[in-house]
């Protein structure tokens, strides 16, 4: 079974879709996606730098309708009974697109919604987030909710990330729980704990005007790595997941699970691949990061 990964916020590059311009359709594509998020997503995707594309309200939509355009292009090389979709963060919004949940159009109102609302909510309060790497896992949740933060992303492979108010966060860093490294993220805000709630009105009215549909392959949920068990389901989750954390690493053991024997991760690619080697050890993955490993991966 192949699993097709759907990466988060900070995974963006600058430049990362000019290779993506010279397929057939692809120009075209992302301007229409461009138009149902209001935003230049060609201009981003090319001539920016990082700084630009690091701004949430930017990177959320650039990374969810390079995905979508990516993984369209995947989705014609293979039989769609062997795929299962898995988005970690913001990715869910692209894998809900992929599987069917969502129209592309609809996720992009989606996203950008979702993305506008976390950009000022991000902006509210100076807040961070950290990767925590290695130690044992049961001290490592401890000391992060003796610092006053949350564990935002549980990424598998020993990596959990603390997420909350930028003066816990170093005073945490200052003092790391045994045998860790504490490793500051370059993203905005607290995603994924209750700073994030002033987000979620809005998304929540946007959510009762939308028709999904059933998912139909298997989609995993951000929540506890189980496949999602409706569209209405998958929607609600989208929505609950701005304050609540990422389970990254149930989703892998459910991967394991069905097994999952190929991964791909859908551009700009790199992380879920770099933590499924940690965290779903021996099973291959490719980073899809240009047109041509489609071809040489998949066929023609």
């Amino acid at each position: 079974m192949l699993a097709i990964l759907c990466p988060g916020q900070g995974s963006q590059k600058p430049g990362f879709l000019t290779p993506w311009l010279e397929v057939e359709g692809v120009t075209e594509r992302l301007t229409a996606l461009g138009t149902a998020a209001d935003l230049d997503l060609i201009h981003y995707g090319t001539e920016a730098d990082e700084e630009t594309i690091k701004d949430t309200a930017i990177a959320q939509p650039l990374i969810v309708a390079a995905g979508i355009v990516a993984g369209e292009l995947l989705t014609e090389r293979v039989r769609e009974e062997r795929v299962l979709w898995a988005g970690h963060s913001v990715g869910e919004i692209t894998a809900a697109a992929l599987s069917g949940v969502l129209t592309p159009e609809d996720a992009m109102r989606f996203i950008k919604v979702r993305a506008s609302g976390m950009a000022k909510a991000a902006a509210a309060e100076p807040t961070g987030m950290s990767a925590v790497i290695g130690g044992s896992e049961d001290e490592v949740r401890a000391a992060i909710d003796a610092a006053g933060l949350t564990a935002a992303n549980a990424n598998g492979g020993g990596q959990i990330v603390a997420a909350g108010a930028i003066a816990d966060l170093e005073a945490f860093a200052e003092n790391p729980p045994a045998k860790t490294r504490v490793i500051p993220l370059k993203v905005a805000g607290a995603f994924h704990t209750s700073y994030m709630r002033p987000a979620v009105a809005e998304l929540q009215e946007l959510a009762h005007d939308l028709a999904p549909d059933e998912p139909v392959t298997t989609l995993l949920s951000n929540k506890d790595g189980k496949p999602v068990t409706s569209g209405a389901a998958a929607v609600q989750s989208l929505v609950d997941q701005v304050t609540r954390p990422v389970r990254w690493d149930l989703c892998m053991q459910t991967m394991l699970d069905a097994g999952v024997d190929q991964l791909v991760e859908l551009t700009p690619a790199g992380t879920l691949i770099g933590l499924a080697k940690r965290g779903m050890k021996g099973v291959p993955g490719t980073a899809l990061n240009t047109p041509e490993q489609l071809e040489d991966a998949f066929g023609k």
